[in-house]
């Protein structure tokens, strides 16, 4: 079935505007237990879910908004080279949550210009 631009373009920014709030989610859990002993600092995980979508979407030719809809991360714990979990490191978790939130800040661009268009759209080009 053939999906209109526009369920799958919001069906992407959904899922990565959700995405994004998980990672900030994650980042502020681990600055908030920075002193804690024991604490396992945790990363969302996407890429998997990212491939797992690609390799659907070249299977069935087509994109599919509710399988975007369905995309999320998982949160894994930080572990260094030999396995074992990290430490949170301050510095590492202020420089994700700027990335994080250059990232939102584009994603929410991007979906005030789609909301933008589907306005024009919907006046029938008239402002």
């Amino acid at each position: 079935m053939a999906w209109n631009i526009d369920a799958i373009t919001t069906a992407a920014l959904s899922a990565a505007l959700t995405a994004g709030a998980s990672r900030q989610a994650a980042v502020a859990s681990n600055i908030a237990n920075a002193g804690t002993e024991g604490y396992v600092p945790l990363r969302l995980a996407f890429d998997a879910t990212l491939e797992d979508a690609r390799a659907a979407l070249l299977e069935r030719g087509s994109l599919d908004p509710s399988h975007i809809s369905a995309m999320r991360g998982r949160l894994e714990p930080v572990l260094d080279a030999a396995g074992v979990p990290t430490r949170v490191q301050l510095d590492a978790e202020m420089a994700e949550l700027a990335g994080n939130s250059v990232h939102f800040q584009a994603l929410l661009q991007g979906l005030s210009r789609h909301l933008s268009i589907l306005a024009i759209a919907a006046a029938d080009g008239r402002k």
